[in-house]
């Protein structure tokens, strides 16, 4: 593999090799420092070889329904360690049921003494020469190979786990570190809290010898002396650590109230500038963690406890959050700020029994089902989980936008959630964090596990913009994360899922009859039959294909490393082909099968697949299975890859069907209103009161679909802008519609409302992107000027990926 990638334009390297050994469970213990904008502390990682992984996946084949078995089969990487020193006094007070580790160990102040930096330091470990070939070598010792990015590496030790009291009655042979190890991970789900609370003690036991470290600009590569095979290296080690001001995990900006913040922005390298970590998605793993910050911070996390501060010394608070459900280390979430939670100002009863249940017990998990994934305490095996509509729920913000967030986004959820569990049934986390994020959010919205992330842009205007994009991101819960891809490249199994299901999600969260369903469906597809079309004029053809890697798609080396395609194109963040032709595939699938059926195969789907990896020939291959023979002429997985996920452009099947699409009701009424407008147009400006036209209300995806339309005009006068802008107070819309009207401000050089364009671009940085760019092209150099002048004031706070694709409009 070649490590010498242009970090702005290549593929995304995933370095940890993986098929040796995998990390069972993380324990991190973290500071929080604002002052230094820097997160400084350790993380302990226990591992696990290949015996009982390969044991478990030969026992779940028969709830494989596809092509390739190989979907269901999880490979385990390699262990990493490094030498650190250990800066805390053991204590064996921690009961099963407070597994929280509050203790603040001291800080390793020198900086210096074993300090790999991965930007700073050439690696004396050469990362190609291993990346491949990192198994038993004979004389040669075992390597660890973690990802790794813009972090000082302190220290790397062996953890002694043997030295921890009562650590003995997980083996009949104590004084095998490795062997303890593998008990402890080896305990059934309906000891998870004693598993956790063991796991946290082994974590603060002192170190036993300290391991050879070594990092390049991608990994961490770690060997002990004498170890030459995975089964010889140590299965717990501790790493000390701290990460850089600008390393790219994490964002250090200010909230809408201006108060420092930090977050994890869903970067395109993941999470490996936060923590070392295994990261291809195969690494499937639990952890535990322990934040401390200054008191008046909150700390939310992707845990699925809902944490509450410990009061340490005068002025400081730790807060513990875990999960039991094992996920890649991508899905690892962290905000830290001034947060206020937001609460309805009228609970209702459902409400208060919402906030009074609690995280099921042990006994609450009877396993009378069978499930295709690894043991975990799985809620789809819970009957009173699975009857659950509305899981227990919390919005954070800053203060000042608590009035929006009362008025436009406390109310949706419920329903939304509600809805969801109609649709799919078992939600398969037992709780849910929202946040509204700092103005250089890239997206609209991200959901990791237990956390939503949501753009101050869903606040404005009506509720349409928030309900679907909150809609959006809870379809994530079962479509990208309770079922995630194997292989990154296929991110159509997330974004297609996730844009087809909000649609239904908001339709029923309205109650909307069936009809009117329909009809918004069918608008909402017209929209992106639009958007499509556009995408696929304006991008390159080889990042519009679904499956890139064809039938190479979940290779990986020997090693378990690989490369993800275009990973780190930052053009790549704002490109929407995977969910837009996504969105068309499984909407032609679900006309095909009929809805009905389509859904009633979808619930039974998820509960295949749920807490696994999946292909794409995993869900076609189940799917067609389900489908009479009538109603799938030339429909096979083969088929399919040619004509949807391995050709670039609009698939056949669906020129077709749009040719032979009558208009909805919706779009017809929208195309009334355009003959309106372009009539007001060509009218002289003195005309009779009885010549003027009357409007017709419109909703908001009417509203995008109108101005897009008045968007192929070659000229509309101020005089007709003026008009538009008060008739449907454009100003005062969602983000989606003023996106347009700000498109229609710059194409017709409407000097009035620029302020409107420079208030779009402040405020709405997650959609305001592609407004540089046709300032820019414009050529006028008011416009211009304009363009300079909004990125100067934003881009010390704007997220790098967007920045570095405004610079190159811009300069």
């Amino acid at each position: 593999m070649d490590i010498k990638l242009d970090p702005s334009r290549d593929d995304l390297p995933l370095m940890a090799n993986t098929s040796h050994i995998l990390v069972k469970h993380y324990v991190l213990d973290l500071d929080v420092d604002f002052e230094s904008q820097i997160i400084e502390g350790t993380i302990v990682l226990f591992f696990e070889t290949g015996n009982r992984f390969k044991k478990w996946s030969s026992s779940t084949e028969v709830a494989c329904r596809s092509e390739s078995n190989e979907a269901c089969r999880f490979r385990m990487p390699e262990p990493c360690q490094i030498p650190v020193t250990s800066t805390k006094t053991f204590s064996s007070k921690i009961g099963y049921d407070d597994f929280v580790i509050c203790g603040k160990g001291g800080k390793d102040t020198s900086g210096k003494d074993g300090n790999h930096d991965n930007q700073e330091q050439a690696s004396g470990i050469s990362s190609s020469k291993y990346c491949c070939d990192t198994g038993n070598h004979g004389s040669e010792e075992f390597l660890l190979v973690l990802d790794c990015c813009d972090l000082s590496v302190l220290k790397v030790e062996e953890v002694d786990v043997a030295a921890v009291p009562g650590i003995e009655k997980f083996t009949r042979s104590p004084k095998l570190r490795n062997q303890i190890v593998h008990e402890l991970a080896a305990l059934p789900a309906d000891r998870w809290r004693e598993q956790f609370d063991s796991y946290a003690r082994c974590s603060q036991a002192p170190g036993c010898g300290e391991l050879l470290f070594d990092t390049d600009p991608w990994s961490l590569q770690i060997r002990k002396t004498g170890a030459q095979t995975a089964a010889d290296f140590p299965h717990a080690i501790r790493i000390r650590y701290r990460t850089k001001p600008q390393g790219r995990s994490v964002t250090w900006t200010s909230d809408q109230s201006g108060r420092p913040c930090v977050y994890t922005v869903g970067s395109p390298i993941n999470n490996r500038a936060l923590f070392p970590c295994q990261e291809p998605p195969v690494a499937m793993s639990t952890w535990q963690a322990t934040v401390r910050a200054a008191a008046s911070f909150v700390v939310l996390m992707s845990g699925e406890n809902s944490a509450k501060p410990t009061q340490l010394r005068e002025g400081y608070s730790s807060w513990h959050y875990y999960v039991t459900m094992p996920m890649p280390a991508s899905t690892f979430t962290i905000a830290v700020g001034s947060w206020t939670e937001m609460k309805p100002e009228i609970c209702s009863p459902s409400d208060l029994a919402i906030e009074r249940s609690s995280s099921p017990s042990e006994a609450d998990f009877r396993y009378v089902g069978f499930c295709g994934h690894m043991e975990y305490p799985c809620r789809f095996q819970n009957a009173s989980a699975t009857a659950q509509k509305i899981i227990p729920h919390r919005v954070f913000a800053p203060v000042c936008l608590e009035r929006a967030c009362q008025e436009t986004l406390l109310p949706l959820i419920p329903p939304c959630l509600s809805a969801a569990h109609s649709v799919l049934g078992t939600h398969p986390f037992s709780r849910l964090d929202i946040l509204i994020v700092p103005a250089n959010f890239s997206s609209l919205g991200m959901a990791s596990p237990h956390i939503i992330f949501l753009s101050q842009s869903t606040l404005t205007g009506m509720s349409q913009l928030c309900g679907t994009r909150l809609c959006h991101e809870i379809a994530h819960s079962w479509f990208g994360l309770a079922i995630g891809a194997r292989d990154w490249t296929e991110e159509w199994l997330s974004e297609g899922f996730a844009t087809h299901l909000e649609d239904v999600f908001w339709a029923k969260a309205q109650q909307l009859a069936p009809h009117e369903a329909q009809e918004q469906q069918e608008l909402r597809a017209c929209l992106r039959w639009h958007r499509l079309q556009d995408e696929v004029q304006n991008s390159p053809e080889e990042m519009q294909v679904l499956r890139p890697n064809k039938e190479k798609t979940g290779h990986v080396s020997d090693s378990g490393s690989s490369v993800i395609r275009h990973g780190l194109n930052p053009e790549k963040v704002f490109m929407q082909v995977h969910y837009l032709k996504g969105y068309f595939l499984l909407r032609f699938l679900a006309k095909r099968l009929g809805e009905d059926t389509y859904f009633s195969f979808l619930r039974k789907f998820v509960h295949s697949f749920h807490g696994q990896l999946i292909l794409s020939q995993d869900f076609l291959q189940m799917l067609l299975e389900n489908i009479p023979e009538e109603k799938r002429p030339e429909l096979s997985v083969g088929n399919i890859f040619r004509d949807w996920l391995e050709s670039s452009g609009i698939p056949q099947p669906l020129q077709r069907e749009r040719q032979a699409r009558a208009e909805c009701g919706l779009a017809q009424q929208v195309s009334a209103e355009v003959a309106k407008w372009v009539r007001v147009n060509r009218r002289p400006r003195k005309r009779k009161r009885k010549d003027r036209e009357v409007f017709e209300k419109l909703l908001p995806d009417q509203l995008v679909l109108l101005l897009e339309h008045l968007l192929e005009q070659k000229t509309v006068t101020p005089r007709t802008l003026q008009s538009l802008e008060r008739t449907y107070h454009l100003s005062e819309q969602d983000a989606e519609v003023r996106h347009r009207w700000c498109e229609l401000i710059v194409k017709h050089k409407y000097t009035k409302a620029y302020r409107d364009v420079e208030r779009f671009l402040q405020e709405d940085q997650a959609m305001g992107i592609y407004l540089y760019g046709e300032l820019m092209l414009s050529e006028d150099p008011r416009q211009q000027h304009l363009a300079r002048r909004c990125f100067e004031l934003s881009r010390e706070q704007m997220d790098r990926s967007s920045a570095e694709v405004v610079a190159e409009m811009l300069f």
